[in-house]
């Protein structure tokens, strides 16, 4: 076991899908995985390994923001040989074309985070999802009729920010979204040459005031995990 997560070596499978709701990943396992087995409780982060379509695959939930999902990204590749890291998770957006509920590949990032200045001090470092994980998610999405789009997403260290100006000029140059913790696993996965993608829905729509309850977030978001899911069976 790892300091955060309890599962033995081998209880976890090459790919893994990553919400960061621990309730997500326990609706996915109970819902979309055969003989799913719970590896993981400890700080109720729940993680578990299944099969969808006959492919071994695990889901596990990383908590709020980059600290935690750099800490689990990093087990998970260090301690458990996890090779594909692919994020499902909600995500804001300010940019006119996006749609409310519409997906995003994220095929690159860029963060104002201190994690990202205090690792590479005066260097703007902006990590990219890997180009095969990008390339497979978005075919899928097309080929599943999904209405999906490939672009740079935006990673804060705010939620509560309120840098409507800032969140706007992003948009302007083509920023498509922005979450809390896509930067720190495409941050991780290059240092330690792993291969990460992040799948986001709008959920949260700033020129539209659009969004969902906090009990949708839970459940329905069922485009996005099945594009994760079949992404993951092709690797």
């Amino acid at each position: 076991m790892s300091f955060h997560i309890e599962a033995k070596v081998g209880d976890i499978a090459e790919t893994i899908l990553l919400p960061g709701d621990p309730m997500r990943a326990k609706f996915i396992a109970e819902n979309y995985l055969e003989n799913a087995v719970c590896y993981n409780r400890i700080r109720g982060i729940l993680g578990y390994t299944g099969t969808y379509k006959g492919k071994r695959i695990s889901v596990q939930g990383t908590g709020m923001g980059m600290p935690s999902m750099s800490i689990y990204a990093t087990e998970l590749v260090n301690d458990y040989g996890v090779k594909n890291l692919i994020r499902i998770g909600s995500s804001g957006s300010y940019h006119a074309d996006v749609k409310h509920m519409d997906l995003v590949v994220g095929t690159a990032v860029c963060t104002s985070s201190a994690m990202f200045r205090h690792e590479f001090e005066n260097f703007s470092y902006a990590p990219a999802a890997d180009f095969k994980l990008v390339r497979t998610a978005y075919d899928i999405g097309e080929k599943l009729n999904l209405p999906v789009r490939a672009g740079l997403i935006m990673t804060e260290d705010h939620f509560y920010d309120g840098n409507e100006p800032m969140y706007k000029k992003m948009a302007q140059y083509q920023v498509l979204a922005c979450d809390n913790e896509s930067a720190a696993m495409y941050m991780v996965a290059a240092k330690y040459n792993a291969r990460a993608l992040s799948i986001l829905t709008v959920t949260d729509h700033m020129l539209t005031n659009e969004t969902i309850t906090p009990e949708t977030r839970e459940t329905a978001l069922h485009d996005m995990i099945r594009m994760g899911l079949e992404t993951a069976i092709v690797l």
